[in-house]
C-alpha cells in the first residue's frame, strides 16, 4: 500500500478537515492519499490548538489511534471505509461516564450504547465527548447552555464568549471548526437543532422512535431522540443511515412503522424543492417577533427561494394552540419522565460511585456539591418535579401527556400539516423546535445566516456570555410528519444548494491551524502522540 506522504507529493488533493464531507474523506482513504491514523491525529491535533479557548471537547478517547491502525490494516488487506465521529451518546471505550454531573463521574454503565456499537460497526471512530449542558439542560432554569460542572463553559466561534446554544454545544463547535467529520447529539428539546442554529451547520432531529436510546443519559422517554450533526445535509443523511434502526433494547424503536431505514442520502437531490407544499407558521412568527427580528428578512428571502425552485408556500398555516401553550410554566412531560427514567438509569450502573438511586437523592447530591454551583445555578426542573410528585407511572401523568399531544398535535405542527396538506413547515430554527419536541416528530435545520453589523450585543441573563451578536450565524428549520425524514432531506439538501452558507460566514474566534495535510507531509505519524 502506497504511504499518503508519497501520493500527496504527486498531486493528489488532501482535503482541509475544515469542510472535508464524508465522499472527500472515503475517497482519500480509498485512494491512500491519507490514512485514517492520519485522519485521527489531524483532529486531535486540531482539538489541541483552540480547546483551551472554546472547551468544546471533554474527553479523548485514549485508544482512537491504535483503533485507526486497526482500520488501516483492515483496509490494507480489503476496501473499507471509515469516518470519524463525536458522539455524546456513549461510554466504552471512554474512560468515564458523566453527562457533565459530579453524581456520575467515574460511573460505568453495564453495556454499551447501540449508538456507539453501530457508528463502530460501520467503521466510525469515537474520538471523544464534547461538552454538554449539565443533565442535557433538565436541572437549572437560572444556569447557561453548554456549562456543566466538570468542564465549565463551553463557547462557539463566532463572538467572543458566544454561547454555542444547548444541550449539544460542543458538539456543533467541534463539528463547525472541523475537530471531527461529524457529531450524534441528543435532543429532548432543541438540543440539536439549537446548536446547530448557532454554529453554521446541519443538524437533524429524528423522529422518537427512530434511534434507540439505549444507555444514553435519559431526559425524557416521551421526547429524547439521538440525531446527526455534520456540515452538509448529505452527510448529516450518511449519518443518519447508519444510526437508525429498531433496537430490541428500544422498545420505542420496535413500534417504528417503517419497514426497512430508507436511504437517506439518496433523497439528496437538487430538484427537491420542487412541487412541495411548505408552510408558515405565521402566528408562530408573530408571537416570537423580538427573538427573530434580526433573522425575518433573510427568512422571508429563503421562502422567496423556495417559491421560485417550485414549491408552494402557503402562509398563515398556524398552531392554533399555540398562545395557549405559551402561558404553560413548564412542561411537566419531562419533569415527569426525568424522575422515572433517572431511577432506571442509576439502576442500571455497573459502578454507581455515590450509589444515587432517584431525584432526590440527586438533587441532595448536586446541592451539597460545591462544583455543581448551587444555588446560583439552581435545581429548579428537578424541584418541580419532586414537588409535585411527578412520576410517568402515577394516574396524572396521563393528563399531562394527552396537553402536550394536544398543544403539538392538533393544535400544533401535526395538525397544521394535515390542515394544508402540507409536506413541511418552516421556521427560522430558533423558535422551531419546542413544539414538535411535544409529539416527537422531526426537524430539520440547515444554516440561513448571521446577525448583521447593526445588532446589538445581547448577553444571557446574569452571564458573560453573548446570546445574540454581530456575526452569530442562526439557520431555518423544516418541520414534518413522524417518520418522514427522507422528505426533508429532500428539500432541507435542495435548499442548502441554491443557498449555501456553510463555511462562509466570518469567525471571531481562532480557526485551528493544524491540518491533515500537515500531518500527511510529516511523513509519519507516531502511535504514541
Amino acid at each position: 500500500m502506497k504511504n499518503a506522504y508519497e501520493c500527496s507529493k504527486k498531486g493528489a488533493e488532501i482535503p482541509s478537515l475544515l469542510n472535508a464531507t464524508s465522499e472527500e474523506l472515503v475517497s482519500g482513504l480509498s485512494d491512500s492519499r491519507f490514512t485514517s491514523v492520519d485522519l485521527v491525529v489531524a483532529c486531535l491535533k486540531r482539538i489541541e490548538d483552540v480547546n483551551s479557548a472554546l472547551n468544546a471537547v471533554m474527553e479523548i478517547n485514549p485508544d482512537a489511534i491504535s483503533i485507526a491502525a486497526g482500520l488501516d490494516d483492515e483496509r490494507a488487506r480489503a476496501p473499507f471505509t471509515g469516518f470519524l465521529s463525536f458522539s455524546k451518546a456513549t461510554s466504552a471505550p471512554l474512560t468515564s461516564l458523566s453527562s457533565g454531573s459530579y453524581a456520575l463521574l467515574n460511573a460505568k454503565l453495564r453495556a454499551d450504547s447501540s449508538i456507539a456499537e453501530k457508528l463502530r460497526a460501520h467503521g466510525l471512530i469515537i474520538l471523544g465527548k464534547t461538552s454538554l449542558s449539565e443533565w442535557s439542560m433538565l436541572r437549572s432554569t437560572n444556569s447557561t447552555k453548554s456549562w456543566n460542572a466538570i468542564s465549565g463553559q463551553s463557547y462557539a466561534a463566532y463572538y467572543p464568549k458566544q454561547c454555542p446554544g444547548g444541550s449539544s454545544g460542543g458538539n456543533a463547535t467541534a463539528v463547525d471548526l472541523g475537530l471531527a467529520w461529524a457529531a450524534i447529539g441528543t435532543e429532548t428539546s432543541g438540543s440539536i437543532v439549537s446548536p446547530c442554529d448557532r454554529n453554521n451547520i446541519v443538524g437533524i432531529k429524528t423522529t422518537v422512535g427512530l434511534t434507540s436510546r439505549y444507555m444514553v443519559v435519559p431526559v425524557s422517554e416521551h421526547q429524547d431522540t439521538v440525531g446527526p450533526m455534520a456540515r452538509t445535509v448529505e452527510d448529516a443523511a450518511r449519518l443518519l443511515e447508519v444510526i437508525s434502526g429498531p433496537d430490541p433494547m428500544d422498545a420505542y424503536t420496535l413500534s417504528s412503522p417503517l419497514s426497512q431505514i430508507p436511504k437517506y442520502s439518496s433523497f439528496c437531490r437538487l430538484d427537491g424543492l420542487h412541487g412541495k407544499r411548505i408552510g408558515i407558521a405565521r402566528n408562530v412568527l408573530d408571537a416570537e417577533a423580538d427573538l427573530v427580528k434580526h433573522i425575518l428578512p433573510a427568512f422571508e428571502e429563503a421562502t422567496a427561494l423556495m417559491s421560485g425552485a417550485g414549491a408552494t408556500i402557503i402562509d398563515n398555516a398556524d398552531f392554533t394552540t399555540y398562545a395557549a401553550w405559551k402561558v404553560r410554566p413548564c412542561n411537566l412531560v419531562t419533569r415527569a419522565d426525568f424522575a422515572s427514567n433517572i431511577s432506571q438509569f442509576f439502576a442500571n450502573l455497573e459502578h454507581n460511585p455515590h450509589q444515587i438511586c432517584d431525584l432526590a437523592g440527586l438533587r441532595e447530591f448536586t446541592r451539597s456539591c460545591a462544583a455543581e454551583e448551587y444555588p446560583q445555578r439552581n435545581t429548579h426542573s428537578w424541584d418541580v418535579a419532586l414537588d409535585q410528585e411527578l412520576h410517568n407511572q402515577r394516574p396524572n401523568f396521563a393528563k399531562h401527556y394527552q396537553e402536550n399531544l394536544l398543544f403539538g398535535g392538533e393544535g400544533g405542527v401535526l395538525g397544521a400539516l394535515e390542515r394544508h396538506q402540507l409536506d413541511a413547515i418552516v421556521l427560522p430554527t430558533t423558535i422551531a423546535f419546542e413544539i414538535p419536541a411535544l409529539v416527537g416528530s422531526p426537524i430539520i435545520t440547515v444554516p440561513l445566516g448571521a446577525a448583521g453589523a447593526e445588532t446589538l450585543v445581547k448577553h444571557l441573563a446574569g452571564w458573560d456570555i453573548a446570546d445574540l451578536a454581530p456575526g452569530i450565524p442562526f439557520g431555518i428549520s423544516f418541520l414534518g410528519r413522524k417518520w418522514s425524514e427522507e422528505v426533508l432531506i429532500e428539500i432541507a439538501y435542495a435548499f442548502e444548494q441554491m443557498h449555501e452558507v456553510q463555511g462562509k460566514l466570518e469567525r471571531a474566534m481562532k480557526t485551528p491551524e493544524p491540518d491533515l495535510v500537515n500531518v500527511v507531509h510529516s511523513g509519519k505519524v507516531p502511535l504514541d502522540e
